[in-house]
């Protein structure tokens, strides 16, 4: 499954930015998969912060062969150490069994919190153990497919941005002006800002004082 998108979210941002809209010509449609279910988008999440994208994938398919479907039963009736054997931190282990406790005695209701509006969704998010404003933020656009996400805290998304707009730095004031121009289409601009952070438009340089590499991905939520 993919982020769904069309031609009504392409002509608008066409439309509202003309360097953007030139970005997406070159690039053309972009297929990013989602995962619609909330439960294992959460617990996928938080397994997946500060480690690579081949980690999180031999985790994952460990996970998978172990107990079938990711699901609050399965997850609440194992123990911290043995999802650590799988190969994540015994940390993250905790607050992936927390979590699913949290949701099989109703005190995290995830049908609820699908309904809420994008910032009720993120506060809900971060209550829990391991998820930081970033995460939430990815998972409203990865899972529930929220179309106005553009993420401040991504560091490819500015990448991204400085990239397109020919900045040195994108601090808050120059993100907001351009969140407000994109809305409410922010998350398939999120896309294209990616893409051309990834090299997806050959001659684009970032134009960043310091040129070190930022990835997608990257995130403190650990820290909390």
């Amino acid at each position: 499954m993919y982020f769904v998108y069309g031609d009504e979210e392409i002509r608008y941002l066409k439309g509202k930015d003309k360097k953007l809209g030139e970005v997406i010509e070159k690039i053309g449609h972009i297929d990013r998969e989602v995962d619609a279910d909330l439960f294992s988008a959460v617990i996928h999440h938080i397994i997946g912060q500060q480690i690579s994208s081949r980690a999180l994938q031999t985790i994952w398919r460990r996970m998978g062969e172990a107990y079938g479907e990711i699901t609050a039963e399965t997850i609440g009736g194992t123990t911290p150490e043995v999802l650590r054997s799988f190969g994540m931190s015994l940390r993250k282990a905790e607050y992936i069994k927390d979590f699913a406790e949290r949701v099989r005695c109703g005190a995290f209701d995830l049908a609820a919190v699908e309904e809420l509006p994008d910032q009720e969704v993120v506060s809900a998010l971060t209550s829990l153990n391991g998820i930081g404003v970033w995460t939430a933020e990815m998972i409203l656009l990865f899972c529930l497919q929220r179309p106005n996400v553009l993420s401040y805290g991504d560091l490819a998304i500015q990448r991204g941005m400085r990239m397109v707009y020919h900045h040195r730095k994108i601090d808050k004031s120059l993100f907001e002006k351009y969140r407000r121009r994109l809305s409410p289409y922010c998350s398939v601009a999120s896309l294209y800002f990616w893409a051309v952070a990834g090299g997806a438009v050959e001659g684009m340089r970032d134009y960043a004082p310091n040129k070190a590499s930022n990835k997608v991905g990257i995130s403190k939520d650990m820290s909390k």
